[in-house]
């Protein structure tokens, strides 16, 4: 599994000209929040879905070293199979090693309730759907997690 992180200040994802999930941290009294871009391998389990959610919960990626279970920071999860293009040959990427839905989206949504579980503020995008995301990076800080 690969997590894109980014620290933000807002964020919004949309699908057919309709807001399907957005943070707003300034409303929560957090100074940021963070987008997770979600991308699944064959290998993942449910397992490797709750040990990266709780390290994105409680990496210290925010203000004074402080993590989103410190500040109550908010969420947003959206799956991203193109997480795991193989760009090594040719200019066509493949996307072989990303799972195919039926693998992929119960583990992003594991990702995302594991996330909740642990008291987060969540809000997602639509699986498989084709999502324009508007977001505002602080920093900018952008970090990959790998399992």
């Amino acid at each position: 599994m690969r997590v894109l992180l980014q620290r933000v200040t807002t964020a919004q994802v949309t699908v057919d000209d309709q807001i399907v999930g957005r943070i707003d941290p300034a409303a929560h009294n957090a100074p940021h929040g963070l987008v997770a871009l979600v991308g699944v391998t064959h290998s993942d389990t449910e397992a490797t879905a709750k040990t990266l959610a709780d390290k994105v919960w409680r990496l210290r990626i925010l203000d004074g070293e402080r993590s989103a279970a410190d500040l109550d920071a908010p969420i947003l999860v959206i799956s991203q199979f193109t997480l795991y293009a193989d760009t090594t040959k040719g200019r066509r990427p493949s996307w072989n090693a990303a799972a195919p839905g039926s693998v992929a989206e119960p583990l992003v949504e594991a990702f995302a309730q594991t996330l909740r579980d642990l008291g987060a503020t969540i809000a997602t995008g639509r699986f498989g759907a084709h999502m324009h995301i508007d977001l505002t990076n602080d920093g900018p800080v952008t970090l990959l997690l790998e399992s």
